[in-house]
C-alpha cells in the first residue's frame, strides 16, 4: 500500500503549487489534484518533478467555466459535451503522466441516465490513451445531492455492463461509510473492482480517527486482500495537516 495526498484537501493553507512541496516533506510520494486545469500543466508538472511525485488521479471534466455542475456522463442529451470534455482530460493527464481518471457521472436519475452513461464510458473505453484507466466513484448524497452514481451496487453494475479491463472502481471510505453504513464491508464486497482507494472519516469528512469509520478494521481488511495501490487521504484537515498523517505509519 502506497500513502498519497489529495491536495484538493490537504494543506488548504497553502497556494496550490506550494503544497506539493508540503506533500513530499510529509513523506508522499503520491499525490492527487481533483481540477487541477486552472494551472498551466507544465507548471503543476514541474513542481512534481521538485518533490519527487507522482500524480495518481485527476477528476474529469474540467470546470465549466460558463458556471453549472459538474459532470455529463449519465445525462442524456450532453454526449456530444461529454466526449469533447473527456478528450480534454485526456489531454491534461498524459500531459502529466496520470494513470488514472475519475469520470464524474453527473446530476441525473433514471433508466436513461443509466443506459446515458453505460454508452458513453463504452466509447470512452476505447479513446483513453493507453496506460490510463478510467475511474467510476459512488458519491453520497450528502455531499453531492442528485449525483446520479451514489450507490456502489450501481457502480458496480455499469462496470459490468462496459466490461473493460480499462474501467475500474474507486473506493472512498467517508463515501462508503455515509451510503451503506459500513465501509469495511463495502470494501469486502467490491475488492475485486476496486483500484485506488481514498480515505475519509464521517460524518464531517473529518482525518482518520476522528468520527464512525473503523479504520483500523479497514486497513485490516486491505492487507487481508493484498491491496497494493495507492490510498490517498481525502479529508478536512483542520488547523495542521502534519498533525492527522498518522495514519500512514499503518500501511
Amino acid at each position: 500500500m502506497r500513502p498519497a495526498a489529495n491536495l484538493s484537501h490537504l494543506w488548504p493553507e497553502l497556494p496550490y503549487l506550494d503544497r506539493f512541496e508540503a506533500a513530499a516533506t510529509a513523506g508522499f510520494t503520491g499525490v492527487e489534484v481533483l481540477f487541477p486545469y486552472a494551472v498551466p500543466a507544465k507548471e503543476t508538472q514541474r513542481a512534481l518533478l521538485r518533490g519527487g511525485l507522482q500524480m495518481v488521479l485527476i477528476n474529469a471534466p474540467p470546470p465549466n467555466y460558463t458556471g453549472g455542475q459538474r459532470g455529463f456522463a449519465a445525462e442524456v442529451g450532453n454526449e456530444a459535451r461529454f466526449a469533447r470534455d473527456m478528450r480534454r482530460a485526456y489531454r491534461y493527464a498524459q500531459e502529466l503522466r496520470v494513470p488514472m481518471i475519475h469520470v464524474m457521472a453527473g446530476y441525473t436519475h433514471g433508466q436513461a441516465a443509466k443506459d446515458t452513461m453505460i454508452a458513453n464510458l463504452k466509447q470512452a473505453v476505447q479513446d483513453t490513451p493507453k496506460g490510463i484507466t478510467l475511474m467510476l466513484e459512488p458519491l453520497c448524497p450528502e455531499s453531492l445531492p442528485d449525483y446520479f452514481l451514489n450507490d456502489y451496487a450501481l457502480a458496480a453494475e455499469i462496470i459490468a455492463a462496459v466490461d473493460a479491463p480499462n474501467l475500474r472502481l474507486q473506493f472512498d471510505s467517508y463515501h462508503a461509510q455515509m451510503i451503506h453504513g459500513d465501509a469495511v464491508a463495502v470494501f469486502n464486497q467490491y475488492r475485486d473492482l476496486i483500484t485506488h482507494a481514498q480515505i475519509g472519516d464521517t460524518p464531517e469528512r473529518g482525518a482518520p480517527g476522528t468520527g464512525d469509520v473503523d479504520f483500523p478494521a479497514l486497513f485490516a481488511a486491505l492487507c487481508m486482500a493484498e491491496y497494493s495501490d495507492w490510498i490517498s487521504g481525502e479529508y478536512t484537515p483542520g488547523p495542521s495537516t502534519e498533525a492527522t498523517l498518522d495514519w500512514m505509519n499503518l500501511l
